[in-house]
This record gives structure tokens, sequence and C-alpha cells, in this order.
């Protein structure tokens, strides 16, 4: 929400119950696909403050009172649209509330396991295409009469990216093979993502400048991954509430 963000606790869209529907007025800001969804999981606020006044409604982007802003415009995911939300005492059937009224934090913190391990790998694999044009570019590009990958410092920066590209490989599927197994991975989730994505900053910073001022035009697929990859390490919990989870696992 505009004035909530990491804050997910204290939310302020309110759903007030009205016999066989519910009044929900508030609003939703960076939401993906908002400007194209047919309906939302929204949370809103039914209880009293603090997370167990939260709970998930469905909501249908018909209903009156239901409007959505334009297209945010972006730094970066330029293919995924993103929009605010607005509600204004939208009247939403009862009978749309998911499970129990209070009980949708807990909803919401299953799903960004999920979450975090789906940034995690596309962190990963976008470190992986930023290698991958990397390579391809330093053994095509010749300068002084040699390709890039000729001169020591090209071939050193590209060992030191595919080493954190396989590190990181290794540490994400680890954590998505546990957690297919039923695992509880809550801290190494984060710790993954984290890593994850600083493995992605480094490797598309460098492949950037591996190729040079090639690497600032738009015709170069390694400016876009280098542009998307920004948000990695916000959506989905940033590395700061990252590193807040993992702390408490080892300070409680």
């Amino acid at each position: 929400e505009p004035n909530a963000g990491s804050d997910v606790a204290n939310i302020r869209t309110r759903a007030i119950p009205r016999g066989d529907h519910y009044l929900v007025s508030g609003s939703k800001t960076f939401i993906t696909s908002g400007a194209r969804a047919d309906q939302l999981t929204c949370a809103v606020r039914t209880g009293g403050e603090g997370y167990r006044g939260i709970s998930l409604l469905v909501i249908d982007s018909t209903t009156p009172g239901y409007t959505v802003s334009q297209k945010l415009r972006k730094m970066g995911w330029w293919a995924s649209d993103t929009a605010q939300i607005f509600f204004d005492e939208c009247r939403v059937p009862a009978e749309n509330l998911l499970g129990e009224e209070g009980q949708g934090f807990y909803g919401i913190m299953e799903n960004f396991q999920n979450e975090r391990l789906q940034l995690a790998v596309m962190a990963q694999m976008t470190a992986r295409l930023a290698l991958e044009e990397s390579i391809r570019y330093a053994q095509e590009r010749e300068a002084f009469g040699r390709p890039l990958a000729g001169f020591q410092v090209t071939r050193h920066k590209l060992a030191d990216m595919a080493t954190l590209v396989e590190a990181g490989r290794e540490f994400v599927y680890r954590v998505a093979a546990k957690i297919d197994a039923g695992e509880d991975q809550i801290k190494e989730i984060s710790m993954a993502k984290n890593f994850a994505c600083t493995v992605s900053d480094r490797v598309t910073y460098d492949a950037v400048q591996i190729h040079g001022g090639f690497g600032y035009m738009r015709e170069y697929l390694v400016e876009r991954l280098y542009r998307d990859n920004r948000i990695l390490s916000i959506g989905g919990g940033t590395q700061e509430i990252m590193k807040e989870i993992i702390a408490k696992y080892f300070l409680s």
C-alpha cells in the first residue's frame, strides 16, 4: 500500500462487514498486472490493528467503486504492467472471503515464501543470461587486434562471474528442493534470495562493463538485464527485510 510497503501488518484498506457483503475502501500500489487483472486477491483490514486484523478477499475488477490508475512508468520490467488500484466503498460478497477473518496475514506470509523462491530463481537466471552474453561477446569482439577474451583482465572477470553464478545456482536449487520436500526454509529462502540478487547485481554490472558502450544500448540484451534486475532485491521483501528475518533465527 502507499503507506505500508514492506510493513504488511499495517495495511489500511478497510473492509467493513454489512450483512452478506463487505464495504471495501482504500488503495493498493505497485500491483503487478493490476491494469489488466479481472480480479484480485486483496489483503484488507476486517479487525483491529496489527496482523491479527487482516483478512483476504477476492474482489472483481467490475465492482462499482473499483478504479485503476494508468500504467505506472517503471525503470524496468516494461513487459509487465503495474498499476495503483482504488476502492471506494466497493460492495464485495461475504462469500468472497478466503479462509477465516483475521487469518489473512498467515496466507500472505505463506505466499511470500513461494514469491521469494521465484525471485531468487529469476535473479539466478538473469545472472546466467548476462554471463552467457558476456562470454559470447568477449569471444567475438576484438580490440587491439585480438578478441576481448584474449586479455587476462576479461578472462578473470568472466571467471569471477561464472563462479558466482555457479554458487548461486547450487544454493537456490538446494533450497528449492528442500521446499519441494516440505521442509521449513524460511531462513534459507531469505538467504538464497539475498545471495542470488547480490550475484545478479554484480554479474549484470560486469556484463555491461564488458560490453562497454554497447552494453548501454537498448539493442543489447545485457542493457535490459541490468535494468530489469534492479527490482529483484526489492520485490517480495527487500534485502533489509530478508536480513531481519535471517537475524531473528540466530538471535532468538
